[in-house]
């Protein structure tokens, strides 16, 4: 492996441009330029600020925890539709970060690619000069031992030749002299020769040292060369991999957000289709109620014309009137609502009581059943008439149970007359209890 050279750099370079182009389209389509999705239900922000995966998944799963609270009514498909959405929204920004990390991280590989190859470069140019003058220096050195070979053979064919030699041969006194400048010449060139040859040495040894180091240069250059485009590669199969999953999630969330809203038209219709029941039994109790003071007004007039004395209605405290019908904990309170999927306000008509399913239901006073069975939403149903009482009709339900015991007849107070269950529109065991004055849903804790 090695570095790219400055042409394939260069198209690494148009090509990474182009990648970045794609990204850049692909996540327009997925997701706002913020890189934080808006819920395609609520328009709230997708867990903000969260590129964190562990940290946008404690912020969803809270949010989701909370909103259950919310969705007892809802139906089970669509909730698991919602949160599923939700879940989809929140990791887009987690994945927009991670694909805009992996790119940096490309840019970033690709420059120390590039340095490494430079500095590979360098290396071996360096080295390439280096053994260039080493190989002029082992001529000069082969030139300089040839010289003073020379000089050595010379010397020895010339040995007792020296100055004394020179002087005893010379003829005239200018012969002398010039005898011994000659010489004096001689001497001088074969040191000269000497020394360059001795710094020849000194030389090639010092560039042969040298040149091992500019090797191990490059071998470290090399690896680091190495190094750098598996590293760039790496970062660029990450961006790859990051890309791909961002585009996923972002089908992903148009397929949920699609599933989302024929899960809310179907909620809708089940949900007028529960309130036409609901609508139906409070008019039967409404009319009820009616029947029911009529029938007493008729007696006490019955009774009056006979000139006998009209019995006194009980005197009644409402507050601590009625008994709780199950041991189990208050969930959910009477109250006006916020459907956070479906975005419409609604009258939760009763106290739910979070207990688990077979739990006993206990009638919360003594009365008459009126009804028992199936209710629609409200699945199976038992409907107890406690009288008239402190001027009203007073009926109370009890719903979404899993077996239905008492069925009519007369109920005494804590007598079980069912089982805790999840009927109906229900997504947990749970009673859902309801008083009603005069056929109008009241909020239990007037009697309670």
């Amino acid at each position: 492996m090695s570095a790219f050279p400055p042409s394939q750099r260069a198209s690494r370079r148009l090509r990474l441009s182009a990648f970045g182009l794609a990204v850049a389209c692909s996540v327009g389509i997925a997701a706002p330029s913020a890189a934080v999705p808006l819920t395609a239900t609520t328009g709230t922000v997708a867990a903000p600020g969260a590129t964190d995966p562990n940290k946008a998944k404690k912020q969803v799963d809270k949010e989701i925890e909370s909103l259950k609270q919310q969705l007892d009514d809802t139906s089970v498909a669509l909730q698991n539709t919602y949160f599923a959405l939700r879940r989809t929204q929140a990791a887009l920004p987690v994945a927009q970060a991670t694909l805009d990390k992996a790119t940096a991280d490309v840019s970033a590989a690709d420059a120390y690619n590039d340095d490494m190859a430079v500095k590979l470069q360098v290396a071996q140019a360096n080295e390439a000069r280096a053994v260039d003058e080493l190989s002029s220096t082992r001529a000069q050195l082969s030139a300089s031992r040839t010289r003073v070979a020379r000089f050595a053979s010379q010397l020895y064919q010339d040995q007792g030749m020296g100055q004394l030699s020179v002087a005893l041969s010379a003829t005239t006194p200018d012969d002398f002299a010039n005898r011994i400048a000659m010489n004096d010449t001689v001497m001088d060139v074969q040191q000269q020769s000497l020394q360059r040859l001795a710094t020849a040495r000194a030389a090639a040894t010092a560039q042969e040292a040298h040149i091992r180091a500019l090797r191990e240069e490059v071998a470290a250059a090399k690896k680091a060369a190495e190094a750098a485009l598996a590293k760039a590669r790496d970062a660029r199969a990450k961006a790859a991999d990051a890309k791909a999953k961002l585009d996923a999630l972002a089908v992903q969330q148009a397929a949920q957000s699609k599933t989302l809203e024929a899960q809310k038209a179907n909620e809708r219709k089940s949900l007028d289709a529960a309130q036409k029941e609901q609508a139906r039994l409070q008019k039967v109790l409404i009319a009820r109620a009616k029947a029911a003071k009529a029938a007493a007004a008729r007696r006490a007039a019955a009774l009056r014309r006979a000139h006998k004395r009209v019995p006194a209605a009980p005197r009644v405290s409402a507050h601590g009137f009625l008994s709780a019908p199950s041991d189990g904990w208050i969930s959910s309170e009477f109250g006006m609502r916020f459907h956070p999927i479906l975005h419409y306000w609604r009258l939760h008509a009763g106290r739910d009581y979070a207990a688990n399913c077979g739990t006993p239901i206990r009638a919360a006073a003594s009365g008459t059943v009126i009804s028992a069975g199936w209710a629609g939403g409200y699945g199976n149903r038992v409907e107890i008439d406690h009288g008239i009482l402190r001027g009203v009709d007073l009926v109370t339900a009890y719903n979404h149970m899993e077996r239905i015991v008492v069925r009519g007849g007369h109920v005494s107070r804590g007598q079980v007359v069912g089982y805790v269950g999840t009927t109906g529109e229900s997504t947990g065991c749970h009673l859902h209890f309801e008083t009603y004055e005069d056929g109008i849903p009241k909020d239990p804790r007037r009697w309670l």
